[in-house]
Parts: C-alpha cells; structure tokens; sequence
C-alpha cells in the first residue's frame, strides 16, 4: 500500500503526483524548484495567476504533458502558514485524495516535505497522509444489483521525502492507516441495516476481531444474563425475537490486570422506542443505534494493530428494542445487575438501560475507568448540533485526558454539566431506586446522570453522540452516512493513557 523513497525523481512515472503548497511570496524551492526548472518555470507563473492556488483547501489539477514521469500534478492550497495545523492538514489530503480516486487512477505518490512546517514535521505528515487517505476514500458499498462496473480505486501510494529515515515515516504511515481502517470498521456497522446487523451478528463479529488479535472474549448468552440478573439489558430485549448479546473483549498490555480502561458501547441494533414507539420519521435511522458499540470495536481493532502497553476492557450490551405482547412497558420496574432498582416511565429510554448494566459488568471485569459511548439522546443535538460530542463526567483528570485524545483526533466534545439536582432528579421514584426518563428538560443531562448512578465512584466519561455518529452530506474525510465518530478518540486516549492518581 504504501513506499517510501527519499530519492525524490519527477521522472518516476506516477498517475498523479500530491503536492502541497502554502499562501506565501511565490518562489519554488529544493525539490519544488527542480519540478518548475522542468516546466520552464511556468509552474511560477501558474502560481502569480491563480491557476494553482494557495487557498486552503484549495485544488489545483495541472497535466505535465510529458514534462516530467507523473500524468498530473495535483496541488493542495494550505493556506497561510501561520494558521496551519494537523486538522487543516488531515481535510486537504482528504480532499485531495477523494480529487485524485474521482481520476479513476490506482495509485498515486505525493512530496511528502511540501506539506511540513514547523509545528507540524514529517511524521504527523506521514501519518495524516495515511489517515487521510483511508477515511477519505472510504465507501459502503451497499446491496444494489443493477449498479455500474466498480470504481476504480487507489491501491498504492508512494511517499517521497528527503527525510534519511524511511522507517519512521513507513511506521507512521501504518499507524495513520490503522487509524482510518479502525474508523472505517465502525463506519461499516453503523451503515448495515438491522437485518444484517442483529445482536448475534454483532457478537460474531466482535469474536472474530478477538481471534484476529489474540483479545480474551467472553459473550453472555439470555440465560447467563438470567443468572447474573443483568434485568435492565433483558428488560430491553423482552419484545424481540432476537437473543441478546453481552460483549466482552479484554486486551492485557501490561503484565498484571491492573489499572483498567473498560470502554463501553451501546448496541442497539434497531431502536423502534418500544412501546413510546417514535414517529414515522423518527424511527427512519435507527439502525445507527449501535454507533457506540461501533466506536468501541473500531477502537479494539486500532488497540488491536498498535499494541499499547494498557490494559482495556471493551464492553457492548446489544439487543433490539422491538414492541410486542412480551415487551417491557411504561410504569413497569425493573432490577439491575447492580441491585439498583429502575421505574421505568419512557421505554424509548432504552440506551441508558443497557449501559447501566454494562457499566456495572466492566466494573466487575476490573475496570478502573469507564468511558461510555452511545447514541443516546436527541437532547444532545437540540444543545449541540451535529459537529459537536456531548461529554460528561465525574472525575476531572479523566475528561481532560478524554479531552485531548478527541481534540487530536479531530472529533469534538463539549463538557454538560450534571449537577446534584440533577441526579435528584433520577432518584425521583416512590417506588423504586431510580426512574429512567424524568422529563424532556436536560434530557442529554438526565440520560448522563442516570448512567452516572451506575458508574458511582468510578471514574468516569459518558459520550453522547447522537449528533455526531452520521452526517448528511459528504465531506473531506468520507461520504454521508456513518462517520464512525469516537473510534479514533477512544484509540488515542488508551494508546496516551496516564494513570489518574
């Protein structure tokens, strides 16, 4: 998939050559100024007119017409040098590469020296030319029978640089491509629709990936659920045909079992509400329920390819919520495997259910850190859009951590808060411990506090992407559909973890 080379020679054929260029006084330099010698200097010229432009974001398609070894040269505006970053940098390679596979090319090779500045060198270049790359180009393929011949796709990509050490620019190739092949996993099961993603095949699925990385997995079947008494996650299921499924997937990276991530993901593989069954239009979508559990599998596959030296847990409760003669209803009471007692008053507040006993399951399989992920509330997209991750917590030095893995990671989360009266407002029940929806006011507020009673002491960060797990319209990192959003924050902050003292 991917060559480097620190000989850099315009003469090598390529079909298209990726160039980066910054907003500064026109003057080619090194390498750059080699290539414009071979266009007589009409690359310069180019540049003063507008041809190619600087602009970030911006690209410029130039055809070399035997000039030098490569078809086209493609070169990607970074704007101002002032104001570039590792994100501006991640979007216009995306771009680029989306630009050069619309070319119907299968490979392409790129300067890697002409995107570098001060604040970002060659390595984080290498790596978001792989990340970029991998999330840019990806595509669902889907179930259409009476489609066009397959699209010609890029499968090699060569890396010039005048760097001496190719090895470390390879290795931060192949940690930025398993970071978009991570992400692209997770986007691939949210895309599936519910009939060919049922909680049995989520498991298969996670067992697979277990086998593929020598992870320990465990799966709960309906009857171990009876046993232990998971009743939230069985109350759930009771108006569905299909089993469900408690996934376990745990990776040793340290010597002893000890200072434990558990990562915890809803998996809700078709949310019908229940018997608060949601409107016509609301219920449209609601394959994408298991966005959570999405974000965690793709995370174990990157945890899976760079071995950190951590210790995490994954943890997935997966059912339907389906509405039947058997199914859980409004004022019914349920006991969790907690021992904590749950009215419930919105069956369509299902999320919080399962998580409730997955939490308690990963606080029994040792974790010592809880980072949940679940596409739990619309009052989450009412208070934050669809760019933004709702984030809550109950230990500081953990959200901080959580914090900068997402910020790195190019998915932003803003803190909510929850407040004592907030989590009186859940322990408001005259006859059970807890109630599960107490009203549309803070309703991400009050689906995070209620997971909250069940992380207790433990420190803890609950991710609400339900604005954030889809996006409508393509981008420069993929198409609509599925973004497979938290998959590369999750891999990050296990890979930079700092045990909170």
């Amino acid at each position: 998939m991917f060559t480097v080379q620190n000989q850099i020679n315009f003469s090598n054929n390529h079909e298209t050559f990726i160039i980066g260029i910054f907003e500064r006084p026109v003057k080619f330099a090194g390498s750059l100024e080699t290539l414009d010698q071979a266009f007589n200097g009409y690359l310069t010229e180019l540049v003063r007119l507008g041809d190619i432009s600087a602009k970030k974001k911006s690209i410029s398609t130039i055809h070399t017409f035997g000039k030098v070894g490569a078809k086209r040269l493609l070169f990607v505006g970074l704007g101002k040098e002032k104001d570039f970053d590792f994100e501006i940098l991640r979007e216009a390679l995306g771009k680029a590469f989306k630009t050069a596979e619309n070319g119907k090319i299968d490979e392409a090779a790129v300067l890697l020296d002409s995107f570098t500045t001060e604040s970002v060198d060659s390595l984080d270049v290498a790596h978001a030319i792989s990340e970029a790359f991998a999330l840019a180009t990806y595509q669902f393929e889907g179930y259409k029978q009476l489609s066009n011949e397959p699209k010609k796709k890029i499968e090699n990509i060569t890396v010039y640089s005048d760097e001496s050490d190719v090895d470390e620019i390879h290795a931060s190739l192949i940690v930025g491509y398993s970071f978009g092949i991570g992400t692209n996993s997770a986007r691939t099961l949210v895309n599936l629709p519910g009939n060919m993603l049922t909680s049995t095949d989520l498991a298969n699925y996670a067992r697979e990936l277990g086998q593929e990385y020598q992870f320990e997995v465990e799966i709960l079947e309906k009857e171990d659920m009876l046993k232990l008494g998971m009743g939230a996650l069985l109350a759930v299921n009771q108006g569905s045909t299909e089993p469900p499924k408690m996934i376990v997937l745990k990776y040793q990276g340290k010597e002893e079992w000890k200072d434990v991530i558990g990562l915890v993901g809803k998996g809700i593989t078709f949310d019908t509400g229940g018997y608060s069954i949601k409107t016509k239009d609301g219920i449209v979508g609601m394959k994408t329920d298991m966005g959570g559990a999405a974000a965690v599998l793709g995370a174990m596959q990157i945890i899976g390819e760079l071995k950190p030296e951590q210790n995490v847990v994954a943890v997935i409760p997966s059912t339907d919520n389906m509405v039947s003669g058997n199914a859980f209803k409004p004022d019914d009471v349920i006991t969790s495997l907690s021992g904590k007692t749950i009215e419930v008053l919105n069956t369509d507040a299902e999320g919080r259910l399962v998580l409730a006993d997955a939490v308690t399951y990963a606080k029994h399989h040792g974790a010592n850190y809880v980072v949940d992920v679940a596409t739990l509330t619309g009052g989450v997209i009412t208070a934050l859009g669809t760019y933004t991750t709702g984030a809550f917590t109950n230990d500081e030095p953990l959200f901080e951590q959580v914090l900068e893995a997402a910020y790195e990671a190019g998915e932003p989360i803003w803190r909510l808060p929850i407040f004592e009266k907030d989590k009186e407002r859940v322990r408001n029940s005259k006859i059970a411990d807890l109630n599960n929806s107490p009203g549309r006011e803070g309703h991400a507020i009050m689906g995070a506090a209620f997971i909250g009673e069940f992380a207790e002491s433990t420190p803890w960060v609950h991710l609400d992407i339900a604005g954030t797990a889809t996006i409508n319209k393509d981008h420069d990192l993929g198409p609509s559909g599925a973004t497979g959003v938290m998959a590369r924050t999750l891999a990050i902050l296990v890979e930079r973890f700092e045990t909170v003292e």
